[in-house]
């Protein structure tokens, strides 16, 4: 099926803005890769120093060139998603060793879940973690003792910091190896009932706590199709895990042969061998793309238009959010998965899942068919499932039909023409919002502004029956600058609820949502943010807003010269002082704006500055924007 042409014309442009920070990529890492296998470059005390502990691997690790393959790992047994990589470490190894290879763990990156800090002072820690995690995987990688990685990791900014700080040392090649969803519990949607009973004072704590223990209740992903699942669909559109590996639950014996199996692959694809796939080629323009197509036509997380911003510009890629919304507005919704439908990702899996939906998309003309993957069968081969016959793994054909059209639907038959992702643009700024989850006659609000400056004061509003009948919540001093971008879900049962009761409500922030944003109409994002100067500064108490999702429109209704001469507030929040939050004054300083990927540290190539100014490429492939080593922006933070 020819390329659509839409998708064409968003990949040219995005191709011809990356031409020099690209290139400027692509020869860093070829000069990486022209140096020669990497441990044998080391002198003799560094590469003693390398095998020093690794006991009968020491013969192979200081002999001939063999593959040793490097284990990035963001275990931790608090966090559900996480906890089975505990026992992945060894099962790699004894892999390696019976293909006469080597792995050794490389290191550790961080992995917090944004599920236990929803609400809390730790959330304001939560988006910097994901570039502590790009440098943790630059600092696991950087002993030159290996010759490809296998990333373990699933969760929210762990996949995403991964690809980041993998994309430094692009020369290699990198295998992603997820640990699966668990199984069902309590469905989403009777978890979001009890919520929202809780939130009106018609549920106890008791039977709130019981619902969600039922709902989160083993190792695993949640089931629902938030950002940590969204990152697996992501990873398999840009071909850097094995087909059909995503959503297989772990502690089964197929999980473990794809486990053993995406071992095998990174040691077949390493520059001792005839197969070279560094993950630097790998993610090109083409991959990029086909990551935000699989992301809009699944109805997946907002926080990937951060996100992958970022992991573009990794890779020497300038992606912007008008490119994203192009794609947007072009590819048909072929997933309705909770929170934009009733299932779970068990049963988006049991209904075709995954590959059902790129047999669709590559059909259409909707992926990059073309692009080089980890898989040898390219592209195409994510149309197939893995499955275990006789104890052997073998890869067979996706339904030819979806298994269930109220979860999945073919290309002919969407759900939905476009996928409901949108940018938004006016005099309140640029966002992003979902509307694939909300209802057609809650995606246009008008209404006076609830200003408020943390989400806790929205709650005693509530609480004393302070806020009007119908109202926008404008949520401001939430962006990357102001407090680390935390996510505002915790405030989704109130305003839920008040929809519920015939209200007309919406959200405006410049935070995040969440992966798991659902029915209320919600402009996210917003850069300019408030801490920068941006409009939502400017706003008062009783200001109409109006936010036309499906029209694209962010707009105050006040008078251009009154609202340009008003004052900017400051933030009125008190300085958090606890949770760690001091040490990450300088990402604050330092962040770039959301659309630029919010990004606290440098990423990608650093090209030269001409004629003594940052230019616009230079710009992109730096971490920060234009006003990024600004002082910073209150005394909180100095």
């Amino acid at each position: 099926m020819p390329l659509h042409p839409v998708l064409h014309d968003v990949t040219e442009r995005i191709r011809a803005r990356s031409r020099r920070t690209r290139e400027a990529y692509l020869a860093g890492i070829e000069a990486m890769r022209a140096a020669g296998p990497t441990r044998h470059r080391l002198s003799c005390a560094n590469l003693a120093h390398g095998f020093a502990a690794s006991e009968s691997d020491k013969p192979r690790l200081r002999g001939d060139a063999t593959p040793n393959l490097g284990i990035v790992t963001a275990y931790n047994d608090m966090l559900s998603a996480h906890q089975p990589f505990e026992d992945y470490p060894a099962r790699i190894r004894a892999v390696a060793r019976a293909l006469g290879a080597t792995a050794q763990v490389a290191g550790g990156v961080p992995a917090m879940c944004d599920g236990v800090t929803q609400g809390r002072a730790g959330m304001d820690l939560s988006l910097f973690s994901r570039d502590v995690i790009a440098q943790s995987t630059a600092i696991a990688l950087s002993h030159d003792m290996f010759d490809a990685a296998l990333c373990l990791g699933v969760c929210d900014k762990i996949v995403p910091g991964m690809l980041i700080g993998s994309l430094a040392f692009g020369h290699l090649p990198v295998v992603f190896a997820p640990a699966g969803p668990m199984t069902p519990g309590l469905s989403n949607k009777e978890k979001a009932a009890v919520r929202e009973r809780f939130a009106a004072g018609l549920a106890t704590r008791e039977e709130l706590l019981e619902a969600e223990a039922a709902s989160y209740h083993s190792p695993g992903t949640c089931t629902f199709y938030g950002t940590a699942n969204s990152n697996q669909v992501l990873l398999e559109a840009m071909g850097l895990q094995l087909p059909g590996t995503s959503f297989v639950n772990p502690g089964t014996p197929l999980r473990d042969a794809l486990t053993d199996a995406a071992t095998a692959r990174a040691l077949a694809i390493t520059a001792l061998g005839d197969d070279y796939r560094p993950i630097g080629r790998l993610v090109d323009e083409r991959a990029i793309v086909n990551a935000i197509v699989a992301l809009a036509s699944t109805g997946g997380s907002t926080n990937h238009t951060i996100h992958w911003v970022a992991v573009a510009r990794a890779a020497g890629i300038v992606l912007t959010w008008d490119d994203i919304d192009a794609i947007a507005q072009g590819v048909p919704l072929l997933a309705r998965v909770y929170p934009n439908g009733a299932a779970d990702v068990n049963r988006f899996a049991a209904a075709g899942g995954i590959g059902f939906v790129f047999r669709e998309l590559l059909d259409a003309g909707w992926l990059h068919g073309d692009i080089a993957t980890i898989d040898a069968g390219g592209m195409r081969s994510y149309s197939r499932e893995p499955r275990l016959p006789d104890g052997r793994l073998q890869w067979v054909d996706g339904p030819a039909s979806s298994g269930d059209e109220d979860v999945v639907r073919p290309a002919a038959r969407p759900f939905d023409a476009n996928s409901g992702l949108r940018l938004l643009d006016g005099k309140l700024g640029r966002a992003m919002i979902k509307l694939s989850a909300v209802l057609p006659e809650h995606r246009r609000i008008e209404a006076p502004a609830v200003v408020v400056d943390n989400p806790q004061a929205l709650n005693r509003l509530h609480a004393a029956n302070a806020l009007p009948r119908d109202f926008v919540a404008v949520v401001r001093f939430q962006g990357p600058r102001a407090n680390g971008m935390p996510e505002m879900h915790s405030l989704m049962p109130l305003l839920g609820m008040m929809q519920n009761q015939g209200r007309h409500v919406a959200l405006v922030t410049d935070g995040r949502l969440s992966g798991a944003s659902g029915k209320i109409a919600a402009a996210i994002h917003v850069t300019p943010e408030a801490a920068a100067g941006g409009p939502l500064a400017r706003l008062r108490e009783g200001d109409l807003i109006r936010i036309d999702g499906e029209a694209g429109v962010l707009e105050v209704l006040v008078d251009a010269a009154e609202f340009a001469a008003r004052r900017p507030d400051a933030d009125s929040t008190p300085p958090a002082q606890d949770l760690g939050r001091n040490l990450f004054a300088f990402n604050r300083a330092m962040a770039s704006p959301a659309d630029q990927g919010a990004l606290s540290i440098s990423c990608g190539p650093l090209l030269p500055e001409r004629h003594g100014e940052r230019d616009l490429d230079t710009e992109y492939a730096l971490g920060g924007g234009r006003d990024a080593a600004a002082a910073p922006h209150d005394e909180k933070d100095a």
